[in-house]
């Protein structure tokens, strides 16, 4: 299977096709759920690491919220979510406590259906904030011509997409509005499902892509993966410094870079880097995470399940370039191989 091949089908995932992974699950050594953001590069993954190990992954990308809930009811070996757990989710999970475990770092891109601007639009996470807020209705409103000088942008409506489904991509957004918009902050909030004060819904980034690829006039958030796949523009957005960034995986890396070196040793790795300082830091950038029990109930699964994890975050990360994610700082990979040897894969 190419590469290509690979990435188109990681992005086009059909409700038939995650019909047709639950009807194969049982054939597969482990099974997870979750993020569809992170769904790229665990699909990529899992098929490197069959032919290696042959050991089988059956992963569905479902939603942050989705894979969360499985988890949490124990109907899958491991959850993935672009936003951390609460601590009230995490002390309702049946089977016990949870480690998070980050993967790699993405962006989120703000997508527009704008046919004759030529050259990528500004915005800022005020007005993003007042666009999703219904505040700002018109592409032409005076707060974002005054971004765009020279750009000659159509009095037409604004058609706000969001995610329909729990979403750790909404939350990314969503954690970023708060951090830059008042207004977002003391209203919908942060969170993986929020009550949306205006726009249309769609289910997964493959849902939210669909809607501003046919919508003119629509504005959307989705994975840089999803929007590059399908051809549509990204926004530049300012950041912490001043600077109009553009989503990137330098940018991302930026963003991440202090991280790790101020990491405690004790951390549980729920750790926000939205609105990251630094010249070129992208600041709608998240990690995702693996979500896996510290007491597995099926030993010989929780060492797979371990196994696997190690891989990713060594050899796997070589992979994460190639579908617009950006790799792990290395001293972060040091503290999780540590984190990983708490999992207690004994035999019950």
């Amino acid at each position: 299977m190419t590469d290509r091949f690979t990435r188109a089908a990681a992005l086009g995932l059909t409700a038939v096709s995650i019909a047709a992974a639950t009807a194969i699950a049982q054939g597969a050594d482990l099974t997870g759920a979750g993020s569809s953001f992170a769904y790229p590069i665990y699909s990529k993954w899992a098929s490197i690491y069959a032919e290696k190990t042959g050991v089988k992954i059956n992963y569905q990308s479902i939603g942050s919220s989705g894979g969360i809930r499985q988890l949490s009811d124990e109907t899958v070996d491991f959850g993935a979510s672009d936003g951390p757990m609460t601590d009230e989710q995490m002390s309702k999970a049946k089977g016990g406590p949870i480690l998070h475990i980050p993967t790699v770092l993405g962006a989120v891109a703000i997508t527009y259906n704008l046919a004759d601007i030529q050259r990528p639009l500004r915005l800022t996470g005020q007005v993003l904030g007042d666009i999703y807020l219904g505040k700002v209705t018109k592409w032409n409103d005076a707060s974002i011509t005054a971004l765009n000088p020279g750009v000659k942008l159509p009095g037409s409506d604004i058609v706000v997409v969001h995610r329909s489904d729990g979403s750790g991509t909404s939350y990314i957004f969503t954690d970023y509005l708060s951090t830059v918009n008042p207004a977002w902050a003391s209203g919908p909030g942060t969170a993986q499902s929020i009550n949306w004060p205006v726009g249309l819904g769609g289910k997964g980034s493959e849902g939210v892509t669909g809607q501003v690829k046919q919508t003119p006039g629509a504005i959307g958030y989705v994975e840089l993966s999803y929007a590059k796949e399908n051809h549509l523009p990204t926004a530049l957005i300012r950041n912490a410094a001043g600077q109009w960034v553009a989503p990137t995986i330098a940018g991302v890396t930026e963003a991440a870079a202090g991280a790790a070196a101020k990491l405690p040793a004790n951390t549980d790795f729920r750790i926000s880097i939205v609105n990251a300082p630094g010249r070129a830091a992208y600041p709608i950038s998240s990690f995702t995470w693996v979500l896996l029990y510290k007491r597995p109930v099926d030993a010989k699964k929780g060492k797979q399940l371990v196994d696997f994890l190690r891989w990713a975050i060594h050899d796997g990360e070589r992979e994460a370039p190639s579908l617009d994610y950006a790799p792990l700082p290395p001293s972060m990979v040091a503290m999780l191989d540590k984190r990983l040897n708490e999992v207690n894969v004994a035999s019950k």
